[in-house]
């Protein structure tokens, strides 16, 4: 009766554990579709928002351009746009026009013409006496809002504003979102301002984590690297807004002083203070690296009469070579995609960045700063989806390079 008993209870137990198995197979193939489902779904989000910008006009939405009928000019791109309301050009000859000096009219400017009784009642015939001002003035260009456009009554040609081009977004070397009549969407100074500042993080943070990685890895003590690997590590977790805290209060001043510069906030200030942080980063990735190197090359090394520093430069470091590429990648990427410390020290100035010691502005601290402002579903609004897009293929191509880098067999090419 017992030995049945067992038995059974050992039945059960076996078709318990396997069901259990099953079930946490599926719970954990479900989280998985899950994860990856939404992933798919964000991105195609991302996407589609940041691509839409290429279907929004170039002109602010709700107004549009107007020109006297026997203006020859047919169309202005945004930049000419910006160089006439900016008084950069003030003649239409200069646009290949038949007319002369150009007359800047905005729509404010109406009711410094006319009394209020002349517009009507629920200005009814604003439209009109805009019509008049612009018949008056065939060297024109209006500003209106499309509800109070005039008739088409042969003295008023609107121009048609034409969508924002791929390539002035990707080729243009101004950022001015809010811009009026027309703004300007040129990402290139954000993709510089954003590889500048990594780029130099990256120099400035490569000799000391290095440095470290080796010191814990080959020379320190088991008692030494208990305590320097867990205080390391902690730097990690420290919020990116207090190293933009102490950027701010402490770096800046003191580059502003040192260098005699006229402003603190600079690329140079957020390349010191992103290669702070990225400094876990390399120095853990690299040490890992570093002690997963074959002891047997070590032993090697040192029995043929090599000193313990030419073994550690000779054969650890060259060994460990992938591992070190892979940390240096990924402290790329943690520069790349920070924005809080960015966005406090830089200066956040949108311009081609010709030196280190001038503010420049980059892809992560624009978004941040710019977001809350943009109207949903504007110009604006999608322009900045379009910068996370431009963040996600960056930030992409530095995970699957080191992935890539890291898969590399240790001694490959000794």
């Amino acid at each position: 009766m017992d030995e049945d008993y067992k038995g059974a209870f050992a039945g059960f137990y076996s078709r318990f554990r396997k069901g259990s198995e099953y079930a946490v197979k599926g719970i954990l193939v479900c989280c998985g579709s899950i994860t990856g489902i939404a992933v798919l779904l964000i991105t195609a989000f991302l996407f589609k928002e940041g691509f839409g910008l290429f279907d929004c006009p170039s002109v602010e939405s709700g107004y549009a351009l107007c020109v006297h009928s026997s203006n020859s000019i047919e169309q202005l791109s945004p930049v000419q746009v910006k160089q006439i309301f900016d008084g950069e050009i003030t003649g239409w000859d200069r646009l290949g026009s038949n007319r002369g000096a150009i007359v800047l009219f905005r729509f404010d400017e109406i009711f410094s013409l006319y009394p209020e009784e002349a517009f009507g009642e629920d200005y009814a015939l604003l439209p009109l006496k805009l019509g008049e001002v612009i018949a008056r003035n065939p060297d024109i260009i209006a500003y209106l809002p499309e509800q109070y456009l005039p008739d088409a009554d042969g003295t008023v040609k609107v121009l048609p504003p034409g969508n924002i081009r791929a390539s002035a977004f990707f080729g243009g070397r101004e950022w001015l979102p809010t811009a009026t009549p027309s703004p300007q969407f040129g990402v290139l100074p954000l993709i510089a301002g954003t590889l500048w500042v990594s780029f130099f993080a990256i120099l400035i943070a490569l000799p000391p984590g290095l440095g470290v990685a080796i010191y814990m890895s080959e020379l320190a003590g088991k008692r030494t690297r208990k305590l320097l690997k867990p205080a390391i590590e902690l730097l990690a977790g420290i919020p990116s807004v207090v190293y933009g805290f102490f950027g701010l209060a402490v770096l800046v001043p003191l580059i502003q002083k040192t260098l005699a510069l006229p402003v603190g906030e600079t690329a140079f200030a957020g390349s010191l203070i992103l290669a702070i942080m990225a400094l876990p980063t390399i120095i853990t990735i690299a040490e890992d690296a570093l002690r997963g190197a074959p002891a047997a090359m070590r032993e090697a090394s040192l029995a043929l009469g090599a000193t313990r520093w030419q073994t550690i430069y000779r054969v650890t470091v060259p060994c460990a070579s992938s591992g070190i590429m892979a940390a240096i990648v990924l402290g790329i990427g943690r520069a790349v995609g920070e924005t809080m410390a960015v966005l406090m020290v830089t200066g956040n100035a949108a311009v081609m960045p010709h030196s280190l010691f001038q503010p420049v502005r980059t892809i992560p601290a624009t978004i941040a700063a710019e977001l809350g402002e943009a109207p949903a579903g504007g110009a604006h609004y999608r322009s900045l989806f379009l910068l996370g897009c431009i963040l996600f293929v960056i930030t992409t191509v530095i995970s699957i390079s080191a992935e890539l880098i890291s898969r590399r067999r240790y001694g490959r090419g000794l």
